[in-house]
């Protein structure tokens, strides 16, 4: 095992590999979970407050000890897409492995290349401070027994390529789903209500309505008018996004323009689900 940064296993090392991973990781959000403020960029520490808890993000720099440096191709395929560590214990469902499930091998594996080439930092994780008995780890197994069916991603039936790209974007890399969607008590998401928003979000926060609902969601906007949002935060009326979404448009302002434009034209063509329980989406994205 090579424990030099920019070194991994395989061609993992390849600038071509590791610019791909580094769009795919911006893709994701990754440096925005993963980087407390103020501090080293994906060095960990950031907290997530939750109805169970408060979460802390993991060190994923590659510091052999303190981060992921001494993880194999393996072992960051079984945590991103199984939410398995390399010990083989569980990890919480606040790491979004429910929606990486679908990354494709080689996308995965472009993201550790791009991760594996970044300076490595000493910063130890932090112990999740979760109330009981979410506290007990040994409870996921059944949890994911209940809740976790991982499969590779497939497009809609009969989608364009355009929106077969943004659903990947959506569903998977994104992973929006886990914060626009409502949760149950146990912290599964609610696929009946996939993307139709929720007033118990990340850290309190009111996340709104996605899906093409007329009256609670995305109906009245055009594709011009959530492109705009996830290039410049702007919203139709010219309010700015904000909370962690304004996180979010620093990253998908990022993105290729044919990006945003797909993830558009998928979340036009989701099912329209009306719920009241979210925010509107005129004020805050």
């Amino acid at each position: 095992m090579c424990f030099v940064p920019a070194c991994a296993e395989g061609n993992a090392a390849d600038p071509q590999t590791i610019e791909k991973g580094r769009y795919l990781a911006t893709a994701a959000n990754c440096v925005g979970c993963h980087t407390e403020p103020k501090g080293v960029e994906y060095a960990g520490g950031r907290a997530l407050k939750t109805p169970f808890g408060i979460f802390y993000s993991p060190n994923i720099t590659p510091h052999p000890t303190a981060g992921i440096g001494r993880w194999s191709d393996a072992d960051f395929l079984r945590a991103l897409k199984h939410g398995i560590s390399p010990r083989g214990w569980p990890y919480y469902p606040a790491f979004p492995y429910t929606s990486f499930s679908g990354i494709s091998d080689a996308d995965a594996l472009a993201i550790k290349s791009f991760l594996f080439s970044l300076p490595p930092s000493d910063k130890s994780n932090r112990t999740h401070d979760l109330s009981f008995p979410y506290s007990i780890r040994l409870a996921l197994w059944p949890w994911r027994w209940l809740y976790f069916d991982p499969k590779p991603f497939a497009p809609p039936a009969g989608a364009t390529p355009e929106v077969g790209r943004g659903a990947y974007l959506v569903n998977v890399l994104g992973h929006c789903g886990e914060c626009h969607t409502p949760r149950n008590r146990l912290g599964a998401s609610d696929k009946n209500k996939f993307l139709a928003g929720t007033a118990v979000g990340p850290d309190g926060g009111k996340v709104p309505n996605i899906t093409p609902d007329q009256s609670t969601g995305l109906g009245s906007w055009s594709a011009k008018d959530v492109i705009r949002v996830l290039e410049s935060g702007l919203l139709p009326n010219f309010d700015a996004v904000g909370s962690s979404m304004g996180e979010v448009v620093r990253a998908t302002s990022k993105l290729e323009p044919s990006d945003r434009a797909a993830i558009a034209a998928y979340l036009a063509t989701i099912p329209p689900i009306a719920n009241p329980k979210a925010p509107a989406t005129q004020p805050g994205f």
